[in-house]
């Protein structure tokens, strides 16, 4: 049987260019971290489509995430290897191309979850999650200014030989967290139990339900956890409103 790789750790990297992002991703596929270990986000991806006329759609910003072939072929190509890619809007940053584990966690900053409740955006997300203060500080206002946030889940006895593979690529502003970023369940939800914090926090027992139901029926379909997750958030958008405490529990009503 493979050896399953068991993540611990989390490093986060500032990387000024594009072209360093896709060889890092390339790198980090190459020495063995699964694709849905790496999450990136930024502002200035390149492409023959501008973002800021994308991102006018209302249902692209705010009806969770899309799948990375389509952004890969607007912003680049690396981004088709990764699972869980998107636009959000991201209070104190504006709209970012997030992809991975990372878009989870921040789709509470962009609904006005996490936002709403402790006020600072990105800042929130990441210290909420875990994340020193200074250093998420750094990182949003790295991403205010046109550079991109990369992080990478990785076994502990392997934390320095990917210290070395972002310091030899550039990167800057490197830092490791003594923990992982939530992920879907693993395999079908079986009960609100099985759900991360971060999401079970923003959804009614109500949304809970109608969010499992989603989440297993898309699962069953196509075996893909993230697909899955993209798929119960829209229908949670679908079917309810959130409240003044940043929870999605007000039924909405049919006309």
């Amino acid at each position: 049987m493979p050896e399953v790789y068991q993540a611990e750790r989390t490093i986060s990297a500032v990387l000024k260019e594009q072209k360093q992002v896709d060889q890092v991703i390339r790198r980090l596929l190459d020495r063995g971290v699964p694709r849905d270990h790496i999450s990136i986000m930024g502002r200035n991806f390149q492409s023959e489509t501008r973002i800021s006329g994308f991102i006018t759609k209302k249902d692209v910003i705010l009806g969770g995430l899309r799948t990375g072939a389509i952004f890969g072929s607007l912003f680049g190509s690396f981004l088709s290897l990764l699972t869980g890619v998107g636009v959000l809007l991201i209070p104190f940053v504006g709209p970012i191309v997030a992809a991975g584990p990372i878009s989870a966690l921040l789709l509470g900053a962009a609904s006005g979850a996490i936002a709403g409740s402790a006020g600072a955006g990105l800042v929130s997300a990441l210290t909420a999650w875990g994340m020193p203060e200074e250093k998420a500080a750094i990182y949003q206002t790295r991403l205010q200014a046109g550079e991109f946030l990369l992080m990478t889940e990785v076994p502990s006895d392997r934390v320095g030989e990917f210290q070395l593979l972002l310091e030899s690529a550039g990167a800057e502003e490197i830092h490791t967290t003594d923990k992982t970023l939530s992920h879907p369940c693993s395999g079908p939800c079986n009960s609100p139990d099985d759900l991360s914090p971060e999401v079970r926090a923003h959804l009614s027992p109500e949304a809970q339900r109608t969010f499992i139901e989603r989440y297993n029926a898309v699962l069953d379909e196509t075996s893909d956890e993230f697909t899955s997750e993209q798929a119960a958030w829209e229908s949670v958008h679908q079917k309810y409103d959130e409240d003044d405490k940043g929870v999605w529990s007000k039924a909405k009503v049919n006309v």
